[in-house]
């Protein structure tokens, strides 16, 4: 890892012991493909038989459509001030994804005589969104999946989520689908885990199938994903969250911790990663998650992952930080620096970008605005994260005229000889015969395409 840069390297302070063994493109849980493919394999073929034997395994009972009666009794259940939180970040969510709607037009333009070429931008129809639950239901994740696919006009959105782990069985995470029912959901499933993704892909007896999937989840929800793949769309591969923080001395260890093992608490297997150019900051960031880790109450989690996945990465200048943090593509880049505005310029790989010490991970997780669901391991250097623009497909279309068709034919006849297609060359060459005086069908002949020969029968 970083083999590009020259006679000094970062220096790791603290790293985590499975974070040191492993690809940051390698998956925290082992043989998750093949179990994964067992699982699709048998929804597949199976239906709902199969999908319940999952769910009851997993979540101790099997799938349910919920009803009308069944949303309202959530919605019944859920304090005021719960409703007023949701409904005002589902505002700030909704506001910035019509802008990002509204910035996608569609263009037609007359390229040249006679021809017009356009692309018109036209949303998927049916979508699956899916919303992790467990133990941290993931409220924000409907308002990120199901009110953007809403607000990119997608007819049909399914949604689903895991019932709660423990107590009763079968219990629905209240504020989660009432979240699902605001934003605009058609179908609300009580289904999670791979199961839920290949029902979902493929339909069931009596769940019609989508067209698209997104939504983060666990190494199972993200492989299943990764498979389905094909057979339908998905919005990007966004597994286990992730966090890297680069930071200057303007920051201290109080909020560096905070910020690390706020992401952390995730799971067992969250990447949680300080670079800096402060030796000084390192080193008390290390000392005070040892101490935070003693009182906070998600330290069961939050201890495993900055255990096996944390790092604390000195480097030399603002230059190596960023070419460090390019190469770690990190899902939340988070930056308290005194010109912050160096990364937001220059910086290339990334899921999402929090621009200096007033904001956090926290705000665009779950109420600010911008999307959370964002690549990770990694895949940030090649797509970016969930988006308005994720539920729609841009098609193009042309029209010409006559005398323009004439004019393309030409050359279209040409290149398509020289490729030796006689079929795509009288595409083009039966136009011509018909609205250019006198032309004469050529076919090429020879490995060189060089000899020209008269279309038989031609006058």
């Amino acid at each position: 890892m970083f083999a590009s840069r020259g006679t000094r390297a970062p220096r790791w302070l603290y790293r985590g012991a499975i974070s040191a063994s492993k690809a940051r493109t390698e998956s925290s849980v082992g043989n998750v493909a093949e179990v994964v493919s067992g699982i699709i394999q048998d929804v597949r073929q199976g239906g709902n038989a199969a999908l319940d034997k999952y769910c009851l395994k997993f979540d101790r009972v099997p799938h349910k459509r919920l009803s009308e009666s069944d949303i309202e009794g959530c919605l019944k259940a859920c304090s005021s001030q719960e409703l007023a939180d949701v409904k005002y970040a589902q505002n700030n969510i909704r506001r910035f994804a019509q802008l990002q709607r509204d910035s996608m037009k569609d263009v037609e333009v007359e390229t040249q005589p006679g021809v017009i070429l356009g692309h018109k931008h036209l949303p998927i129809r049916n979508v699956g969104c899916y919303v992790p639950g467990g133990k941290f239901p993931m409220i924000a994740s409907a308002h990120m999946s199901v009110l953007t696919a809403k607000v990119a006009g997608c007819e049909r959105v399914l949604a689903c989520t895991a019932p709660m782990p423990g107590g009763d069985p079968g219990r629905p995470p209240n504020l989660t689908v009432v979240a699902m029912h605001m934003a605009g959901a058609d179908e609300i499933y009580l289904m999670g885990g791979a199961q839920a993704i290949a029902a979902m892909a493929y339909g069931t007896e009596t769940i019609g199938s989508v067209d698209f999937i997104a939504g983060p989840g666990n190494a199972f929800v993200a492989e299943a994903k990764k498979q389905v793949f094909g057979k339908v769309g998905i919005d990007l591969l966004a597994g286990p969250t992730e966090t890297l923080l680069l930071c200057d001395d303007s920051v201290d260890a109080e909020i560096t911790t905070a910020d690390l093992l706020g992401q952390a608490e995730h799971g067992y297997n969250t990447p949680a990663i300080l670079v800096t150019t402060s030796e000084k900051l390192a080193m008390d960031t290390i000392a005070r998650i040892e101490q935070e880790l003693k009182i906070i109450p998600t330290a069961e989690t939050a201890a495993v992952s900055w255990r096996d996945w944390g790092e604390v990465i000195v480097v030399d200048s603002d230059a190596e930080m960023l070419e460090v943090a390019d190469e770690i593509a990190g899902e939340h880049v988070q930056v308290m620096h005194r010109n912050w505005d160096y990364f937001k310029q220059n910086l290339r790989n990334y899921g999402g970008l929090f621009l200096g010490v007033e904001t956090n991970v926290a705000y665009g997780d779950k109420v600010i605005g911008t999307n959370h669901t964002l690549p990770t391991q990694t895949s940030g250097r090649y797509t970016g994260g969930l988006w308005v623009g994720k539920f729609i497909k841009t098609h193009t279309y042309q029209h010409i005229s006559k005398e323009a068709s004439v004019e393309v034919g030409d050359y279209c006849s040409r290149l398509c000889g020289y490729e030796n297609f006689a079929g795509h060359k009288e595409q083009a060459d039966v136009r011509l015969r018909r609205w250019k005086p006198g032309y004469d069908t050529k076919y090429y002949e020879g490995s060189q395409n060089q000899t020209l020969l008269s279309r038989p029968g031609a006058k």
